[in-house]
């Protein structure tokens, strides 16, 4: 099952188990900590009480009381130190400590914080590091649904220098143009037709691009919206043409994966998918993907951007410098970085829909 970075109350989430950034008492504090104690009510303190404490980097469990969740695990994370004293063993040691908890007790699903991101003083950007790598590599070897829970933005932060090379990115590929609706017209048959667009110079430009009817978002009248010049698509020869003509996106990737010599296993895990979902995939040949289930599959298979706009487009998807998502996919697989839980980081940085089901 995939990694989800959400925004949420943690106390909030509904799953089989909670972790508890406490403190080493494990009686209560601030914070998180403070938050899960008073959601949980009197119950959860008590039973804390007969744990004689927790040493840092370690992990103990109880039951969930009064709070959405069956447990809730309760791990000391290390106070930064500036970094020479053992911290990140420490910080990996309460995300292994904490997964093996839940796997012990048969948790399907685990909901973690930023663990020592907050008044211990991890940066940001390495606690969530530290956090999304030792998840996904559990992950690799177990099947468990694993959120990271974001109270608010502030909470969450990558690194700067990728925050700024993908926004110029974002700024230099994103281009300024302006679109109307034309209005629809009766056909012979009294039938509603859709004209489409006018066209338009963009700013800077000497060639004139048709916009299509997939860039309206739901709602839109006349607005400003950001759209790209068609880019030409690679050139094959008619014979293959013909043989892949009515070739779906599930055939499209089951041949992919056996090109790229992968198990299926391997494929939807590093796609951030679950088995169920490809389970579902395989057993259709019609099976209408959403365009961020497509997306992590042309990830997983390290696909360029000629290959990965094939595979969108046997989905009925494309990419468009119209959108922020879009862009920042082209970004990563433009720079070879085929990490889907890096590129969640940053789609999640940017406000976008993460990749995975």
């Amino acid at each position: 099952m995939p990694l989800q970075i959400i925004r949420n109350d943690i106390t909030k989430v509904a799953c089989d188990a909670i972790v508890n950034a406490a403190n080493a008492t494990l009686l209560g504090g601030g914070g998180v900590d403070g938050a899960i104690h008073k959601a949980a009510g009197k119950g959860l303190l008590l039973e804390c009480m007969k744990l004689g404490g927790c040493k840092t980097g370690q992990a103990k469990i109880t039951g969930g009381h009064k709070l959405p969740c069956k447990y809730v695990i309760h791990t000391v994370g290390p106070k930064w130190k500036g970094g020479q004293n053992g911290e990140r063993e420490l910080l990996i040691s309460c995300y292994r400590e904490s997964l093996r908890l839940a796997l012990s007790h048969d948790c399907r699903s685990v909901a973690f914080p930023l663990i020592s991101s907050g008044v211990y003083g991890y940066p940001k950007d390495q606690a969530l590091k530290v956090a999304v790598d030792c998840i996904t590599e559990f992950l690799i070897e177990h099947d468990m649904l694993v959120y990271l829970v974001v109270f608010d933005k502030s909470s969450f932060q990558i690194s700067e220098k990728l925050f700024t090379d993908i926004a110029a990115f974002i700024d230099d590929k994103y281009v300024d143009m302006h679109f109307i609706f034309r209005p629809t017209q009766r056909d012979a048959w009294g039938d509603s037709t859709f004209l489409g667009t006018t066209e338009i110079l963009p700013p800077n430009e000497t060639d004139q691009a048709r916009l299509s009817p997939d860039v309206f978002q739901e709602g839109a009248t006349t607005a400003s919206k950001k759209v790209s010049l068609p880019t030409q698509t690679p050139t094959i020869s008619l014979e293959d043409a013909l043989k892949r003509e009515d070739e779906s996106f599930s055939q499209a990737l089951l041949r992919k994966i056996d090109e790229k010599g992968m198990t299926d296993s391997a494929c939807y895990k590093k796609a951030n998918v679950d088995r169920k979902l490809f389970s579902k995939i395989r057993g259709d040949v019609h099976y209408h993907p959403s365009k961020p289930t497509a997306i992590a599959f042309a990830i997983a298979l390290e696909l360029n951007l000629d290959e990965t706009k094939d595979l969108l487009q046997r989905a009925g998807f494309a990419l468009s410098h119209s959108s922020k998502f879009d862009i920042i996919i082209e970004y990563f697989i433009t720079h070879g970085n085929y990490n889907v839980f890096e590129i969640n980081e940053a789609l999640f940085a940017f406000d976008q829909t993460l990749l995975g089901a």
